[in-house]
């Protein structure tokens, strides 16, 4: 049985633009062989037979994706996104305890590990590539750190990359992460939580907010720990 178009859920829609929210083991866009064609531009286009891909997420990642409804639209909002005029937020858990309640940067070039693919690795002879993180709280209970993350650049698996260069990968990150970090979630534990942009028509301020599905809930004891993630 096909997918049901309408089970994807639009946060917003109008005749220019769509902003869905890809869950997480999605492909944003159909992969090679016939076991990859199920993605969310396909399922977008059931829908929404105009709706055209402008950016993605990792199939892992859950979260805000922005698509056009025309061939016109498409390239103002791809130059958009290509001059920084599109601002991203991303939440995570990441392993291990991190402290920093001031925004701080990572700046590491980073390039396709070819052997490895479709790996990515910090490299000097790699693109630039900048993350700004800052923490929201601590989950002793759990041994992790919900963050707030902000890509300025828009390199494959950055920030999963970065986190784990600064030795506290994604949990559910079976690619950076050892065991530990790869079974301590059922999911990768990476949302894409804001869109803010003008409109490519009308030049309206638009903010689309997605909470995380995964945020830290309480126990009866009033101690934060991990929630089951949302699908």
């Amino acid at each position: 049985m096909s997918p049901d178009p309408a089970a994807l859920r639009a946060l917003h829609e109008d005749e220019h633009l769509l902003v869905l929210n890809k869950p997480a083991g999605l492909l944003s866009v159909p992969g090679r062989g016939d076991d990859k064609q199920d993605c969310l531009s396909a399922r977008a286009q059931q829908r929404w037979p105009d709706a055209l891909v402008v950016h993605r997420l990792d199939m892992a990642t859950s979260g805000l994706i922005l698509m056009a409804r025309s061939p016109t639209v498409q390239r103002t909002l791809g130059d958009a996104f290509a001059a920084r005029q599109v601002w991203k937020r991303y939440e995570a858990i990441v392993d291990g305890a991190l402290d920093g309640t001031h925004w701080q940067t990572i700046d590491l070039p980073l390039m396709p590990d070819w052997p490895n693919r479709p790996l990515q690795k910090v490299d000097a002879a790699g693109k630039p590539s900048l993350t700004r993180w800052r923490t929201l709280r601590s989950i002793p209970h759990a041994r992790a750190t919900h963050v707030l993350l902000e890509p300025q650049t828009g390199r494959s698996h950055q920030l999963r990359v970065h986190m784990a260069a600064l030795g506290h990968a994604i949990l559910g990150d079976a690619l950076y992460g050892d065991e530990r970090v790869a079974a301590a979630a059922p999911r990768l534990l990476l949302h894409a939580t804001v869109l803010q942009l003008r409109h490519p028509v009308t030049g309206v301020a638009l903010r689309i907010e997605s909470p995380a599905p995964f945020a830290p809930a309480q126990d009866e004891a009033g101690v934060e720990v991990l929630r089951p993630p949302v699908p």
